[in-house]
């Protein structure tokens, strides 16, 4: 049965909201944010301080498209507002694994994993700030699609093939996904 499906979302005081359709803009006291969104049929307009995304005739499909574009904003204002942190962890058992970000290159470099004399390389997205702290690495950005990706990338970079992975426990792995955090840290 199609009805009428309607979706808001409240802009907090710091946040400025524009939405040129297909195009929504969000600034905020940690930057700005902009996402395109290819949508047929699906409103998206804001009225004071919420966002309103409906369709008049929802299906199933519309319905979906509608939550995920309202997730999609949501995370735009939470990012702009707090900030994403993505944490990661070197363990290493059978050999001593390090890393090092080169700037130039833009890379981020995990040297010596598993006695390798070949270094596995990952490429740094831009708009995302990685540090080294000891054994953890902290993934920070406004995006959280480009912080979760490039944790993701470091950790399949690690990824130990032909191996029992009983054993060999090696790697760099996501110990900690941080919905958002504070502009003070």
């Amino acid at each position: 049965m199609r009805k009428e499906i309607k979706k808001t979302i409240e802009i907090p005081e710091k946040i400025e909201v524009k939405v040129e359709l297909p195009i929504v803009v969000v600034n905020g006291p940690l930057g700005s944010l902009e996402k395109t969104f290819k949508i047929k049929n699906i409103m998206i307009q804001k009225e004071n301080n919420q966002i309103v995304i409906w369709y008049n005739k929802a299906s199933k499909k519309e319905k979906k498209l509608i939550h995920t574009i309202a997730a999609h904003i949501a995370n735009m204002i939470k990012g702009v507002s707090e900030g994403y942190e993505y944490q990661l962890q070197i363990c290493s058992t059978h050999f001593p694994t390090s890393v090092k970000i080169d700037k130039e290159k833009n890379l981020f470099i995990i040297k010596n994993f598993l006695g390798e004399n070949k270094d596995r390389v990952v490429k740094l997205i831009p708009g995302v700030e990685i540090k080294i702290e000891g054994d953890i690495i902290k993934i920070n950005s406004i995006n959280k699609e480009l912080a979760g990706q490039q944790a993701a990338d470091i950790e399949s970079a690690s990824r130990i093939r032909k191996k029992d992975k009983r054993v060999f426990q090696d790697g760099i792995w996501i110990i900690k996904k941080e919905k958002g955090r504070s502009a003070k840290h």
